[in-house]
């Protein structure tokens, strides 16, 4: 019987020799020589997309490169890579290409195999204008088409997007929704069957390959944003319209193609499924608002604009823009003009972001932490400082009354101002790792909290930032937290001090005694109460009555 070392390995073997079993017996089914073989052939080199497996590549060494993922591969350079204005071309230019982590990288890429393929084929390795002939020039020549042209045009199109994202955008998403986009204008249904499913299976099969055998158990979680808060739907939106708008230049001489009640419910039922009506506003750092019903709106009036706009009149199937009598030219040029007049108001959202830029005079906190030029330091309920490098009329900061709490990364040369670590997550993990840098170099902060929680009350605590070998800095100490519970007619409180933490013993908000917190099973005596320290906790006894009054914070998933 195999052992549970054995056992891992053993099932990833199964999961790859089922999968190339059940793809030898779908060949031997239906010959790859066939009708699908030869479709393959005659728009693809050898059959294969070239310029998707490029592109691919790229996106996957700027991660191991670029962001240091060989290194750390779960944990890459992020903060000087994000799209931050159109002051910082560096972020401009890696945006689309750099991720946030393992999990983002693959999602991503695994996107970009599956509608990169699609897309691909659609545009073809060879000429098929009438009269062309393949290798007569640069644009008929299939593999400069395969392995120049393909990647070329994700390369662009992921800079344009990371130019006219809103906010500090990162991911290659952007261009997944464009190769989907391009995709769905020329074979909508198979662009539907793999977002509905082929991800999943996709995505399912690496995590099998990754953890065959998963053991899970009831652990908290750190305070996070609703799902749909960490969706970057301007640039998801904005790349499927990229996209859309390619193909209709790249297909326009093509008189095939789908019908409009195809490409209406693909782009309709591509953008649910990818939530693209998940559009929402950011009143404050945990606070978030969702405009669901809008959204949805949204996403049927983009498939009839869509379907109005590029469906193929071929085959004679009706346009459903056609609602008077006529020849339904004059409805085509309409919808063409609102998806053109939507692509530069999606675009043109992104304005206000990208003129803004920091300014070292903006940094909050005290005790900051310098590394090279970026800032590093803690705040809370501090107001986003960006300001706008070009005074455009009546065009404001999106970032005026938001706050912010936490760990907050400011560069001034970068026009950064993040709050990279939110106050929650440092309370739930205690301590965490601030990663800064540029193409070369990467350095880093920690950000370590501790602090003491009063019975029924709030809690203190004191917040260092330190870089390695290095002294910390004392950044942040919070108000001292009173516990519930009356002693005496006394009230009981914690403090963060410099050196430590102590207690205090108030009456009528005068304070009466304080004494430094006993060491663990230590006990001391204010102002006439008994203190005793029993591990996380503290107990105050007056007159044979005990209480708890304070605990130790505890971090992590075991708190």
């Amino acid at each position: 019987m195999l052992s549970a070392a054995w056992l891992g390995p053993a099932f990833v073997v199964a999961v790859l020799l089922t999968l190339a079993g059940s793809l030898y017996a779908v060949a031997r089914i239906d010959d790859p020589d066939g009708a699908w073989g030869h479709a393959l052939r005659s728009r693809l080199v050898m059959g294969v997309p070239w310029g998707t497996l490029v592109t691919t590549a790229l996106v996957l060494l700027a991660y191991l490169l670029v962001q240091d993922g060989f290194a750390q591969w779960r944990d890459p350079v992020t903060i000087p890579f994000r799209s931050w204005s159109w002051f910082y071309p560096t972020g401009v230019a890696f945006a689309s290409f750099t991720h946030v982590g393992p999990g983002h990288l693959v999602g991503n890429l695994i996107g970009t195999l599956l509608f990169g393929s699609v897309a691909e084929y659609a545009y073809g390795h060879f000429p098929d204008r009438r009269g062309s002939q393949s290798f007569t020039s640069l644009t008929t020549n299939p593999f400069v088409r395969a392995f120049c042209f393909v990647p070329a045009a994700a390369l662009v199109g992921g800079v344009a997007l990371a130019a006219f994202g809103l906010g500090p955008v990162i991911g290659f998403s952007g261009v997944v929704f464009a190769l989907a986009g391009f995709a769905l204008v020329r074979y909508p249904m198979t662009t539907i069957v793999l977002a509905l499913g082929g991800q999943s299976v996709a995505s399912v099969f690496y995590s099998a390959l990754q953890n065959p055998i998963v053991t899970a158990q009831v652990t908290p979680s750190p305070p996070s944003p609703p799902w749909w808060a960490g969706i970057a739907i301007q640039g998801h939106a904005l790349g499927l319209l990229l996209g859309i708008v390619a193909a209709a230049v790249v297909f326009s001489r093509r008189s095939e193609g789908p019908s409009a009640l195809r490409l209406y419910a693909g782009v309709l039922f591509f953008g649910v499924s990818k939530s693209l009506w998940a559009i929402y506003f950011i009143e404050s750092s945990d606070r978030f608002v969702l405009f669901r019903a809008p959204g949805l709106v949204a996403v049927f009036v983009l498939a009839v604009l869509v379907a109005g706009a590029v469906a193929s009149r071929g085959d004679g199937t009706a346009n459903p823009l056609r609602l008077l009598e006529g020849t339904g030219s004059a409805w085509r040029t309409l919808a063409l003009a609102g998806l053109v007049v939507t692509f530069a108001v999606v675009a043109g959202m992104a304005l206000p972001t990208k003129l803004n830029t920091a300014q070292a005079s903006s940094i909050p906190g005290e005790n900051p932490v310098d590394v090279r030029d970026y800032t590093v330091t803690y705040a809370e309920g501090t107001e986003y400082s960006l300001v706008s490098a070009v005074d455009v009329p009546f065009v404001d900061l999106p970032t005026e009354n938001v706050t912010a709490s936490g760990v907050i990364v400011v560069s001034e040369r970068r026009g950064v101002w993040y709050p990279a670590v939110s106050k929650g997550q440092l309370a739930f993990g205690g301590s965490r790792q601030v990663d800064v840098g540029g193409v070369t170099w990467r350095d880093s902060v920690w950000a370590i909290r501790r602090g003491w929680s009063a019975n029924g009350g709030p809690t203190t605590y004191k917040v260092w930032l330190q870089r390695p070998n290095e002294s910390a800095n004392l950044a942040f100490v919070a108000d001292a937290a009173t516990a519930d519970p009356v002693l005496d007619g006394k009230n009981v409180s914690v403090a963060a001090t410099e050196n430590g933490f102590a207690i205090v013993v108030s009456r009528n908000n005068e304070t009466l005694a304080r004494t430094t917190m006993p060491s663990e099973g230590g006990n001391a005596t204010v102002a006439g109460i008994s203190f005793e320290r029993q591990g996380r906790h503290v107990y105050a006894v007056v007159n044979q009555t005990r209480v708890k009054v304070f605990t130790k914070e505890k971090y992590g998933r075991n708190r």
